[in-house]
């Protein structure tokens, strides 16, 4: 009889390893530049050491770091919860689906609605380019598919038609809405004056003020894009999925917001 070799990879095990790495990866891109990177290392670390004291058969430490492991589940899930938000939120992504054949699209729901938006983009960029020459800043959240008003406090309900004189006249430092941000859903301000959750990222450039963090943590909580207009050096930035894209000129601005919205 021919004896099986200690260790086999066949397909299904090279799947195996291949998807655990995959989780890993996301896992670590999530929480890559925050505090929580150094207890995901830390977790890492305990869990291959208990691999490695288990496959030697070191029954007691093995004992010992299984229990540490098993009780620690449940304060991971309490240290990593904006993580865990932020992983499950990319699982249901339309951009994973955005691929997929019509029909199964449709059956998660990810139908596509054709409207020319470019109205629109150029209504929004018009009202930012008249705030910038005024040493305005702004903040606008993109709504994409989840809601993001239960993320948000404190903001004022509107329901009005987008114009570059009411993204004037929310930003205008006269205005008591002008420190929050408002909310686009496709061609209307949904509300405006919301205050955003802050990212708490570690890791970002000092010149990135309030509005930038916001724009990160609208956009690591919810799959929202968010639109800065920076007061202080005039440019766009866009952060989308937990990245920030900065130092956008106002003469692209209409492309990157079709590219950045091209899904909904």
């Amino acid at each position: 009889m021919i004896e099986q070799p200690a260790l086999y990879l066949g397909p299904w095990q090279v799947l195996d390893i291949l998807a655990v790495a995959a989780i890993l990866y996301q896992l670590y891109r999530l929480t890559r530049g925050t505090a929580a990177i150094r207890i995901f290392l830390g977790i890492l670390a305990i869990y291959l050491v208990y691999q490695i004291v288990d496959a030697l058969q070191m029954r007691m430490l093995a004992e010992v770091l299984g229990q540490f492991i098993g009780v620690g589940v449940i304060a991971l899930l309490i240290v990593f919860q904006q993580e865990l938000r932020q992983f499950l939120l990319l699982i249901g992504n339309r951009q994973l689906l955005s691929g997929a054949p019509p029909w199964v699209q449709n059956i998660f729901g990810r139908t596509h609605v054709q409207t020319d938006r470019d109205a629109t983009w150029e209504a929004l960029r018009d009202g930012l380019e008249e705030c910038r020459k005024r040493g305005l800043g702004a903040l606008l959240v993109l709504k994409r598919d989840a809601d993001p008003s239960p993320v948000a406090a404190g903001m004022r309900p509107l329901d009005a038609k987008l114009s570059s004189g009411l993204i004037v006249a929310l930003f205008e430092k006269a205005s008591p809405l002008h420190d929050g941000a408002a909310c686009l859903d496709r061609d209307r301000i949904t509300w405006a004056g919301g205050i955003l959750p802050v990212t708490g990222r570690i890791d970002l450039p000092a010149q990135y003020g309030t509005r930038h963090r916001a724009a990160l943590g609208i956009s690591e909580q919810t799959d929202a894009v968010a639109l800065v207009l920076s007061e202080e050096t005039g440019t766009y930035s866009l952060a989308k999925e937990g990245k920030i894209t900065s130092r956008i000129d106002g003469t692209v601005l209409v492309d990157r917001l079709r590219e950045a919205m091209a899904s909904v």
